[in-house]
Parts: C-alpha cells; structure tokens; sequence
C-alpha cells in the first residue's frame, strides 16, 4: 500500500484520467488541495447508464449520422429509442474503433483491418477518439459537480489547472502516442499551443497504470518483503532453503489487447523514494484480448449452424451478442454445457441444438475459442519470465477480462507448472488502469523501465576490401563527399533490446554528417529506427530488413555553426563537416529524442521533441 503525504503544491489541481478501451471506459480522478493527503475517486454515474456503482464504466460505442455527426456515445447506444433512430436514420455504429489506432507491428494474421467494424466515410480513428474523450470530459464534469457542494463554483475553481493522464496499450508506440496528444487538442482538453499546454498531458501504458492499482489496492507489502536477487547469484549460490520472493509479472487482460509488465520493487537506496519499482523485461501487447474470443464465436456459430433455418444475419448477430453478454462470462468448464439464450419458446431445431428459443454449446467447443488466448497470455508470462534478470514468483490478473473464471482458472492451471503464482484481485479490477494511471501520476512508482527493441540509425560505413560483409554489399559502395568509398547501410545502436533504464540516463553516440555544400548542413534531419528483430546490436539494416520500422525523425538548427564551417580538403574533394551526438531518452513513459553539438564550445541540444512520422 502507498503512504501518501499531502499534496504540497500552492493551488487546487484537478487530475483526471481516461481510460478508454476498445469494449469498456472509464474516467478516474483526484482532486489536489493543497495540504491534503490525496484520495483517488472514480466517475460512477453516466448517461443512460442503468447500473450505478464503484465499478461503473460505459460501453465504447459510438453512433455517427450519416453527416458524419455524433448521435450518441456510451450508454445512450442501447436505448431503445437511439437503436430504432440509428436503424431508420442508417446512423453508424462503432464498436472496437480502438483497434483502428493500433500499431502496424500489432497486425498478427489473425486480425485484419477488414476484421473490424469500418469508420464511417470521412470519419478519422482520431476523431472517434477525439469524440469520446470530449465525452467523457462532459461527463466526469457533470458528475464531479453533482457530486460537490456548490459543484459549479467548485468546479470553475480550478480554472485551467486540470492535467490529463490517458492510456494506452503497452504495444503502442510513437505514432499512436501523437494520435492520441492530437485526439486531445482535437477534444479540446487542452490548446493546441505551447509545449506548457502539452504538459498537462500524461501517457502511460495500461500495463503500468495496473502496476499501481495492484500497489495501491491488491499487494500486500510481504509480497515485496524480500530484496530481489538476480538469477545469477541464485545460479552460484549453494544455499538450498525456499527461493525467495523476486518479482511479479501484471497481466492487464481487457478488451483488444492483453498487456504484461514484468516488476520487481527497488529497495529505496538508490532512489531516496520509500517504495519504487523497476520494469525487469520488455513489456509484452498481445491482441487476444475478449473481443477475439467474441469473433471466433461468431464464426464457430456461422459454422455450426450452416443447413438451419438460423443460419441467418440476424439470427447470428443476436447470438453472437448474448455469447458475449452472457455466455462468454458464465464458462468456467469445459466439461459441462452451456446455453446462448437468444429468441422465444417457439424458436427450435433440435438437430442443431436449439430447444426453446436458446443453443446449447458443448463446453469443449467453447473452450477452443479461448485457447488461442490463453497459449497467448502463457507464451508472453513465459517469454517475460525468461528475460527478467530476476526470478519471477507471481502474476497479478486484472483487467475487464480477468472476470473470466475460466480464463483466470486456465492460467492458474498452467502456470502453476512453472512454479508461478496467479492472483486476482477481489475487487473492480475493471478499474485497474483508470485509478491506476491516476496514481501514477500523484504516486509516480517506478523509476526504471526496460527497452522493448533496439534503437538506432542509419548510417554510412567505410568500405573495407578485406571485410567479407562488406564484399558481398560491393554491389551498393559509393563515393561519398569525403572522397571514400562507402555502404549506406549500417546501423548504430544507441539503445539495445533489454535495457534498463532510469529517468534520467541518456544514452548517446557520435556521428558526423559531411557534404560539398555547407548550406545543405544548416538543419541536421537524424531518422531513429527501431529494430525489433532478435539480435541486441545489428550492424545492417538490409539484412532482414522487415526487421527494422522508421520511428521518427528529430531536427536541429545548426544554421548558425554551418556558416562558420571551414572547407576540408581529403583525396582530392573539398567538403564540410558537421560532428553531433543522437541522444535517447527513454526512463518516462514516452521516448524522446535529442541531438546535441558544440557552438563555439559551448553545448546545445535541440528540444527534447520528435516528429513521429505516420504509419504505412
């Protein structure tokens, strides 16, 4: 549990975070006094929301006119009289859009753009997320005025002195991360102007802001009572009493995605901070998450009922709808059937197994549409597992998903082999990543992170006649500015695979940039790659080049230093030379890049911003 210690700031502060998820969203808050201890609340009333509770959250859906306007968000969409409106009026409904922002490397063959409810014609993933989270601003307002004494006044109290935390799946990258600051201005959070209003945006992966809603509500504190010790030294050390407790691995399962993040708790020496925590493995994203078992029901039902009189759309629609209300919920076993209730007494085809207006499933069929899942949430505790310098002991279930028993059974199952413990929470762990991003930002708990691919340049490399790798690339040598022959397909890692990192580390490497022109050495344009292949330290980028994807690119104006450049002159070409260091942050939760040189002997650096360029 976290001892928090009164918010020391000088003036009221309104923090809110969203959690927006491809079936399921909620809003979590927390409102900072000064001098008072502070207290995470969740936004538990909605529109049109027909059960009221600590656990509330509203459905993602979303119905678009045929004007390209919201109709309806949230609960609103199952009213009665919006259904009949958006079926006479062809309004758009869009469930899952959150799948439409996911990342490229996130694409498995088992899902597809086609797979997913379409936008409507004209309508952007960002604006639907634009949409929703003004959305959800309206109703946490409405509800956090309700919910106060002289709400109104209440409210305005804190002005322009509201910060935002949003989250994200852990497989998101760059280029979502900007959709999402986008999405934001879009919804009018925050002005589109002026690094402060960026400020009072915070990101964090979903499979953190679970890390600290298991710290601040789940783990006990002999769960941490240990001080880790890394495999190694168990690996030399002859005692043979019980192993210790080490690390845990957080199993956020939801929606779309089911994210992994691997932990282990910094003793406080290092950091000053009584309880911190540090990411021992990359993290994992997988796209299992419960909309999947969903699909494949659908197409499990298409199949078994193929020759029935309800082997129709509608018919289809409607099961597949109870399976995911209801049935979906209810397995636990696969021993015993279960039903989908989804027409009247009169609806029946025994030879298909349709009695009395419901389907009854064998439980091992049912059971098949899980699997894939499962393999996938064992597969990534199994690969976090093995990469983690430190013993793993536990793994935390949370997540809309986690409600699963036959999910959370399966992975207790299986994962017992492995000498693992799973838990789940006895609590709304449907809460987990909006009261936890919440806490990340007033508790901030961990200080180190891990490095989930390699990152690096492009670069040239001298051509060397007696070097085989460079023999067989004879084919692209060039003559560069300098004179010599080159390849121009190196890479440079600044930041390998599995490395952790503190907040406040940088990790940098030197690189010149030449040319004949010194007016074309004005602006320095640096692309940063992520490689995502197996190998710490690549040194080529046309080898398995499917490997490597382009990140973003990062700017500096060296117009100044260009001007006073001096002509070198080497095997007989003249050219100018710029010297600079690539500068990678990566201990907060969003990368960021620099380029730094010297001016006069003195040292600058570009803003610590990128420009992510836009996926393909």
């Amino acid at each position: 549990m976290v001892d928090r210690e009164p918010y020391q700031g000088l003036s009221r502060k309104l923090v809110l975070a969203f959690d927006v998820g491809t079936t399921f969203s909620g809003v979590s808050y927390c409102i900072l006094d000064p001098g008072e201890v502070p207290r995470i609340q969740s936004v538990s009333r909605y529109p049109a929301q027909e059960h009221v509770g600590g656990d509330s959250k509203i459905p993602s859906i979303v119905y678009y006119d045929r004007n390209q306007q919201v109709r309806a968000i949230g609960a609103e969409t199952r009213q009665g009289h919006v259904v009949e409106q958006a079926e006479m009026e062809e309004w758009t409904k869009l469930e899952w859009w959150k799948l439409h922002l996911r990342s490229k490397h996130l694409t498995a063959a088992h899902i597809k753009d086609i797979d997913i409810p379409p936008l409507p014609q004209g309508v952007s993933a960002v604006q639907v997320l634009a949409d929703f989270m003004g959305y959800l601003f309206h109703c946490a307002k409405t509800y956090i005025i309700d919910s106060h004494a002289n709400g109104l006044g209440f409210f305005a109290s804190f002005g322009d002195n509201i910060d935002y935390v949003l989250s994200h799946p852990n497989g998101w990258e760059g280029v979502q991360q900007s959709q999402i600051r986008r999405a934001a201005v879009m919804a009018g959070l925050v002005p589109d102007q002026g690094r402060e209003a960026q400020e009072r945006i915070r990101l964090v992966t979903e499979g953190e802001a679970s890390l600290h809603y298991c710290v601040t509500n789940v783990l006990a504190s002999d769960t941490w009572s240990k001080v880790p010790i890394e495999k190694s030294e168990l690996d030399n050390s002859s005692d043979t009493e019980e192993t210790p407790e080490r690390g845990v691995i957080i199993v956020d399962a939801g929606g779309g995605t089911i994210d992994l993040s691997a932990y282990s708790m910094n003793s406080g020496i290092d950091t000053g901070k009584a309880m911190s925590f540090e990411e021992i493995a990359p993290t994992e994203c997988r796209l299992q998450g419960s909309v999947f078992v969903t699909r494949r029901a659908h197409a499990f039902l298409e199949e078994k009922l193929e020759g029935s009189p309800f082997n129709e759309e509608d018919y289809i629609k409607r099961m597949t709808e109870v399976f995911d209300e209801t049935t979906k919920l209810r397995f636990s076993t696969a021993e015993d059937p279960c039903y989908i209730k989804f027409g009247t007494m009169r609806d029946k085809d025994p030879s298909y197994g349709i009695r009395a207006g419901q389907l009854k499933l064998q439980g091992i069929d049912v059971a098949t549409l899980f699997e894939p899942s499962i393999q996938s949430v064992v597969e990534a505790v199994e690969k976090q597992s093995s990469s983690s310098p430190i013993i793993i002991s536990h793994v935390f279930l949370v997540g809309g998903f986690a409600a699963s028993d036959y999910l959370f059974k399966q992975l207790q199952s299986r994962l017992s082999a492995t000498g693992l413990s799973v838990c789940r929470p006895d609590s709304h762990t449907n809460k987990a990543v909006a009261d936890g991003a919440v806490s990340f930002y007033i508790d901030h708990l961990v200080s180190t992170r891990t490095a989930r691919f390699s990152y690096g340049i492009k670069t040239r490399v001298k051509y060397d006649e007696a070097n085989h790798e460079h023999r067989i690339r004879e084919h692209k040598r060039y003559t560069c500015a300098t004179g010599d022959d080159a390849l121009p397909c190196g890479f440079s890692t600044i930041l390998p695979k599995g490395e952790r990192v503190s907040e406040t580390k940088e990790f940098s490497d030197s690189y010149r940039l030449t040319d004949e022109s010194k007016d074309e050495l004005c602006e320095i344009g640096v692309t940063l790659l992520a490689y995502r292949g197996p190998f710490k330290a690549p040194s080529w980028v046309d080898e398995n080049e499917s490997d490597f994807s382009q990140l973003c690119t990062v700017f500096a104006d060296t117009s100044d230093i260009a001007q006073d450049l001096e002509p070198k002159t080497r095997n007989g070409h003249t050219f100018y030379k710029v010297s600079f260091d690539v500068i990678i942050l990566f201990g907060l939760t969003e990368l960021q890049a620099q380029i730094r040189w010297l001016e006069k002997g003195v040292e600058k650096r570009s803003p610590a911003s990128i420009v992510y360029d836009d996926e393909v």
